[in-house]
C-alpha cells in the first residue's frame, strides 16, 4: 500500500514535457525521485497508522497519552502489564456512562470480560412463607454480585492470595482490573455490597499431589 515504486512513478508522470526530463526508471532523475518517493512512502504509512492511534481499542504508541487524558491508572485498575488490559481499563472507562440498574452491572462486568448476576434482598413481612430468609430492615439496601467463573480464570485469582498476606487483601483478585472496585466506585452509596465467585473447578485442584507421605 505504501510502496515507494508508485510514490516515483507518480512524480515521474508529474515531470515536464521535454529531454531535459528522462523517464526512463533507470535514469539518474528517476533515481533521485526514488529517493524523494521512500520518504513520501514513510511518511504515507505513518499517517495511516494515526488511523489505528485515533482508536482506544488498537492505540498503541499514543496509549499513554489516552491514558493521561482518560486519568489513568486510578485506583481500580493499578498498573497494567499487558498491552491488552491497558487498553481495555482505557475503553472502560471513556466509554463509562454510568447507571443504577442491574442490568448496568451485568454490562459493566461483561466489558471487563467477566459473567455475572445480581441478587437483590427484602426485609421479612408479615404473612411470610415456610423457607423465606429471615432478613432485618437493614438487607433491604444490601445486594449480591454473584462472579461465574471458569476453572481458567479462578485458578488464576486465587492464586493472588497467599498465606502471610494482609488482612483485607482480595481473596480473589483479577489482575490490575479490580473487579470488586469498579462495581463499588459505581454502585449506590447507600447499597451493601456482597461478593460471591461462582466455580465447579476439577477436583485436583484442591489437592496437592506433588507430596509424598
Amino acid at each position: 500500500m505504501f510502496d515507494s515504486i508508485a510514490y516515483r512513478d507518480q512524480l515521474i508522470q508529474l515531470l515536464p514535457r521535454g529531454l531535459a526530463f528522462a523517464r526512463d526508471s533507470a535514469s539518474n532523475l528517476a533515481q533521485l525521485l526514488h529517493g524523494m518517493a521512500a520518504e513520501m512512502a514513510r511518511v504515507d504509512a505513518r499517517l495511516f497508522g494515526l488511523i489505528e492511534e485515533a482508536d482506544p481499542r488498537t492505540t498503541l504508541e499514543l496509549l499513554g497519552d489516552w491514558e493521561r487524558v482518560a486519568g489513568l491508572p486510578d485506583t481500580c485498575t493499578g498498573a497494567p502489564d499487558t498491552i491488552s488490559e491497558r487498553r481495555l481499563a482505557l475503553v472502560n472507562k471513556i466509554s463509562e456512562r454510568g447507571g443504577q440498574s442491574i442490568a448496568y452491572f451485568v454490562g459493566l462486568a461483561r466489558r471487563l470480560g467477566y459473567v455475572i448476576s445480581i441478587a437483590e434482598f427484602a426485609e421479612l413481612e408479615a404473612g411470610f412463607a415456610a423457607g423465606d430468609d429471615c432478613n432485618g430492615l437493614d438487607w433491604c439496601f444490601a445486594w449480591r454480585v454473584d462472579v461465574w467463573l471458569d476453572d481458567d480464570l479462578m485458578q488464576f485469582a486465587l492464586a493472588e492470595f497467599c498465606a502471610g498476606g494482609d488482612a483485607g487483601d482480595l481473596l480473589a483478585g483479577f489482575g490490575a482490573l479490580n473487579l470488586e472496585c469498579l462495581i463499588g466506585r459505581a454502585a449506590p452509596a447507600h447499597g451493601e455490597l456482597i461478593f460471591s465467585y461462582h466455580t465447579e473447578p476439577e477436583p485436583t485442584f484442591w489437592f496437592d499431589f506433588s507430596r509424598s507421605e
